[in-house]
């Protein structure tokens, strides 16, 4: 397979370029089969897939893959156990919930994975999105998205084993740089706790608003606010918020309108292909991300949550329109939330950003 692949791309396809085709090759795949077997979220998959082959990352093994599934189907598993405090002891439960966001938020903010953090936050939001209306639409939506998981994770798989990195320079892992270390705990716990700032009251509206599950979608892109809130510095955080919102928001735009004209998932698949090979370069630079790269890989995820479930519902039709404009607005909403959420809390904490910025 990886003869095959070197004799069709060449010898001399630089990094960038072939973790381009790779995110643009995996992510079209895996939403044309989303699409083909039309389970419940079966979005995720794709969404899925889009985070770990937008980051500049090896292959991941296969117990790494099955850890990141597990992060963002028991999250939502152990939400259910928040229910009860949630349904009964609603002060109880806000305060249990709150902390646990906010654990989501410190693992990231001490070192830990990103991509697992993330998948954490989801799973704590879709309980605040759906589990106080409906205990058994919040396990039919942990089964897709853990089906949906395991999809995305194969299609990771597959986008590796067709475009295999090539093999490791022996010289380049000796001049491979030390890993800093940890943020001390005090500025990891601010950072946290703005990152919770931002998504706790989203959070709490969805999660005492009776027409929540209608919009449940919503909250992933809630949940992604606060890890890209952890990545970015705070003079760029408002920018990559409504950045990467704009950017989602045209390409979803775009490719919604040029599917009313032609309903085809073909087509549809190879759109979002288009999409990714077209953001690829300002998300990749090297053997990394571009200098802003994060805030276009969030605005490629953006996307793929307005556009996706829009398809979902009908292709083409009325409500399948009015569902889009409405997540549409939502999104742009919540971008101009989190930037003001973002300034009023370095407002009263302004040594968050001079701590943050002198251990980056």
């Amino acid at each position: 397979m990886m003869s095959m692949t070197t004799a069709l791309l060449g010898k001399d396809l630089d990094p960038a370029s072939r973790r381009i085709l790779r995110m643009a090759l995996g992510t079209a795949l895996a939403m044309w089969f989303c699409q083909a077997v039309g389970w419940t979220m079966s979005f995720i998959c794709p969404v899925f897939a889009v985070v770990i082959l937008s980051l500049p990352i090896p292959a991941p093994s296969f117990g790494g893959g099955v850890k990141f599934v597990a992060a963002l189907s028991l999250s939502v598993y152990a939400g259910l156990a928040l229910l009860p405090f949630l349904e009964y002891h609603r002060g109880v439960g806000t305060l249990l919930f709150s902390l646990a966001l906010f654990h989501s938020f410190y693992y990231v903010a001490r070192g830990g994975s990103p991509i697992l953090g993330m998948f954490m936050t989801v799973g704590l939001t879709m309980v605040a999105a759906i589990g106080s209306v409906s205990i058994d639409a919040l396990v039919g939506v942990a089964k897709g998205m853990t089906v949906g998981g395991f999809a995305g994770m194969g299609f990771v798989w597959l986008a590796h084993a067709i475009l295999p990195d090539p093999p490791p320079d022996p010289s380049a892992a000796q001049k491979r740089p030390t890993p800093p270390p940890p943020p001390d705990a005090r500025v990891a716990a601010r950072i946290a706790l703005r990152s919770t700032m931002i998504v706790l009251p989203l959070a709490i509206w969805f999660l005492f608003s009776a027409s929540s599950a209608t919009y449940a979608v919503i909250m992933i892109k809630v949940a992604t606010m606060g890890p890209q809130a952890e990545a970015e510095k705070r003079r760029e955080m408002g920018r990559s918020f409504i950045g990467s919102t704009v950017i989602g928001g045209v390409a979803a735009i775009v490719i919604w309108n040029i599917l009313r004209i032609w309903p085809s998932l073909t087509l549809y698949s190879l759109l979002i292909g288009l999409m990714c090979l077209i953001m690829g370069p300002k998300i990749f630079a090297g053997r990394s991300l571009a200098s802003n790269g994060s805030t276009w890989s969030y605005g490629l995820l953006t996307a793929l949550i307005i556009i996706a479930p829009a398809v979902t519902d009908s292709m083409g039709g009325d409500t399948a329109s009015a569902s889009f404009s409405v997540r549409l607005s939502l999104f742009v909403f919540i971008a101009i939330y989190g930037t003001v959420v973002v300034r009023v809390f370095d407002a009263f904490w302004p040594d968050v950003q001079r701590r943050a910025e002198a251990l980056a």
